[in-house]
């Protein structure tokens, strides 16, 4: 492993497990990254056009550009391929509740994707250009790529343009009217305008005091799950029983909880009932909801119970945003999210990663857990004030050693979740994942299901929480 790739590596794990005191990175408006184009040109000859072995055997300096920022300027050796790092300084800094900027300063570390960090690879056999990548935000899986037209083949005329956030991609391979080569001096800013109205910019500009409810309501979650157990097909009726959720009968006290559904329930009714002063009767929300299925799983749904998970948290989201919006929004095509602008995902295979296509909304299953990150984010700047249930569904079948006959293929919604795509207070994305009672990392539930779809309903987010 490359020493890039172990500064990397430690770096975004403090970040990542920091607690509330740690201090990150807070970024500026991409427009306003301070321009090094002086400096690159400066460095053109000796660093990104001369042979590899020269270049690899340059020294490490820091140099400053004109708005006092400082760029870390090294070359990085892999396997293949070498990298040309121009470093920005990582800044600290806080968002006040104000909007004010609290304490902005740099840190002394160069970890290579902070904010305006650009970076060259080429191949170290031949020389040849691979890619430029531009961090417009202090975050290694948000970037802007640049890459030859031709591979192997010398075009002076465009380059290809890639968006990616999280593994996917906004944009893919788009056409961009200038040589590649001449992006080594071009201003980062005529470079994106080359793009139009293409470039996505707002996907790299968050507003961290968006997501001020989203932190306070996530606080109080966690401060009230302590007190949660699990309990299959447990819930909470309306009158603040624990019950199960397929007879209404009572939970014995000694082991009293909640199961995935009633936890999702216990959520919402934690939302609504400063409102509404009561909570959500459990049989309505099992009723079926909207257009799924066909006359084919009409036959099924009493044994096998396919689309309870759907049904659950649509009746949920009509019940939040009917009540914490206006009845309008209680219909289907109001809350459901159906709309993704990812084109495809980078996903990580035995021969290392490649990028494969991912489809739009799919009826009756939704997207495709491998884009699902990407996926919050692009939605966590779109529909800032909201959080998301999730259903997760695949095709189950029983084999016929379980049943005499065994039953059909049939996609299965068997799992509900909470997912809180949000920006911390320092700038950072998060997704928080409450579940089954419990919390858990997104890694751990993304990981559990793959190949799994995941259906998704929005919920406006609150910081009053009283479940």
């Amino acid at each position: 492993m490359s020493k890039f790739l172990i500064v990397f590596t430690i770096l975004i794990n403090i970040l990542s497990f920091a607690g509330t005191g740690t201090v990150y990175c807070l970024d500026l408006p991409s427009s306003q990254i301070a321009d090094d184009s002086i400096l690159r040109i400066r460095l053109k000859d000796a660093w990104f056009t001369e042979s590899p072995r020269r270049v690899l055997a340059q020294r490490t300096v820091i140099q400053q550009l004109g708005s006092g920022e400082r760029v870390q300027v090294r070359s990085e050796e892999q396997r293949d391929e070498f990298m040309v790092v121009l470093s920005r300084e990582l800044y600290s800094g806080r968002m006040e509740d104000s909007g004010e900027i609290a304490g902005r300063t740099g840190t002394g570390q160069f970890p290579g994707w902070a904010q305006g960090s650009w970076i060259l690879t080429r191949r170290k056999d031949t020389g040849e250009n691979i890619s430029i990548r531009v961090f417009l935000r202090s975050d290694q899986y948000t970037y802007v790529q640049f890459r030859p037209f031709s591979t192997g083949k010398k075009t002076d005329d465009k380059c290809l343009m890639d968006v990616v956030v999280y593994g996917g991609y906004l944009v893919n391979s788009l056409p961009i009217g200038v040589g590649f080569e001449r992006l080594y001096t071009m201003q980062l800013n005529d470079i994106l305008n080359l793009a139009g109205n293409r470039f996505p910019r707002r996907y790299f500009d968050p507003d961290p005091l968006n997501y001020k409810e989203h932190r306070v309501f996530i606080d109080q979650v966690r401060g009230h799950i302590k007190d949660l157990n699990y309990a299959d097909d447990g819930a909470i009726d309306e009158y603040g029983e624990y019950v199960y959720i397929k007879t209404q009968n009572r939970q014995n006290p000694a082991e009293k909880g909640l199961n995935c559904s009633g936890f999702t329930k216990w959520l919402i009714d934690g939302i609504l009932r400063p409102v509404t002063g009561k909570r959500l009767a459990i049989p309505p929300l099992k009723q079926p909801f909207g257009e799924r299925g066909s006359s084919f799983t009409e036959n099924w749904e009493e044994r096998r119970d396919v689309f309870f998970g759907l049904d659950w948290i649509r009746n949920l989201a009509a019940e939040a945003n009917g009540t914490l919006r206006s009845e309008a929004y209680r219909n289907l095509e109001e809350f459901e999210v159906r709309k993704e602008i990812i084109s495809s995902v980078r996903i990580n295979t035995s021969k290392g990663f490649a990028t494969q296509s991912y489809p739009s909304f799919f009826k009756d299953a939704g997207f495709g857990i491998e884009g699902l990150r990407p996926l919050l984010y692009t939605l966590a700047i779109d529909e800032p004030y909201k959080f998301f249930l999730a259903a997760v569904n695949t095709e189950i079948s029983t084999p016929a050693s379980e049943n005499r006959f065994g039953t059909p293929r049939l996609r299965q919604y068997f799992h509900v979740a909470a997912l809180i795509p949000y920006f911390d207070e320092y700038g950072s994305f998060r997704i928080a994942v409450f579940e089954s009672a419990d919390e858990n990392s997104f890694n751990s539930f993304r990981a559990r299901y793959p190949g799994h779809f995941i259906n998704l309903v929005t919920i406006p987010i609150t910081a009053k929480f009283e479940p």
